[in-house]
């Protein structure tokens, strides 16, 4: 939900075209997303499924293929494979990127993802998306820059993210909110619905 109008926004920063400001949101989810083709997406925001394959022994999953899927175009020169473990009930949010767009594999556990639209000229200002996604649902998240993201572990299992970035880590491109920054609102709470 878009409540402040964006000239009125507070900025945060920019990056030539690419303007990010704090938007004016209610506390809440924003919208919970339950299918990889939902329309309540943020844009730029996409979502594949990826197969897993169990037996008798455990699983098998391909974490990413380099130039298919979503990061199809990240290029192979300047692409990152890096990996967070993160214990049950952390919370890691909220950070931006300027030109860096991630790539997200859950490989293990079960994480309440939190994205948040910061860019002026988005169609999509202020919203929030709510993705779950872990173990129960092996789905990739393809997150632009721009768009501020975050997540809490779920369950009683420590969870294992492997993630791809098309630049290199650069400490200068990334900005940070704090998780419970007021104009973001996001409730972390658990809702117990």
């Amino acid at each position: 939900m878009q409540v402040e109008t964006a000239p009125t926004a507070r900025a945060i920063a920019s990056a030539g075209e690419l303007k990010l400001a704090y938007p004016n949101n209610e506390k809440g989810l924003g919208t919970v997303i339950l299918s990889p083709s939902s329309p309540e997406l943020i844009l730029g925001v996409r979502v594949q499924p990826f197969p897993v394959f169990p037996d008798d022994r455990g699983y098998f999953l391909e974490v990413q293929r380099i130039g298919l899927g979503l990061n199809a175009a990240f290029p192979s020169e300047t692409t990152q494979i890096s990996a967070a473990v993160n214990f049950p009930g952390t919370i890691k949010a909220f950070h931006y990127h300027l030109h860096q767009t991630d790539c997200w594999t859950p490989v293990k556990g079960m994480f309440q993802v939190a994205l948040v639209d910061l860019r002026l000229n988005s169609p999509t200002f202020g919203k929030r998306n709510t993705i779950y996604v872990g173990s129960l649902r092996p789905w990739h998240l393809l997150i632009p820059p721009g768009v501020a993201h975050g997540y809490k572990v779920i369950g009683s299992d420590e969870a294992l993210l492997v993630y791809l970035t098309d630049r290199f880590y650069n400490p200068r491109d990334e900005g940070r909110i704090p998780y419970d920054d007021p104009s973001v609102a996001y409730d972390w709470d658990t809702q117990h619905k």
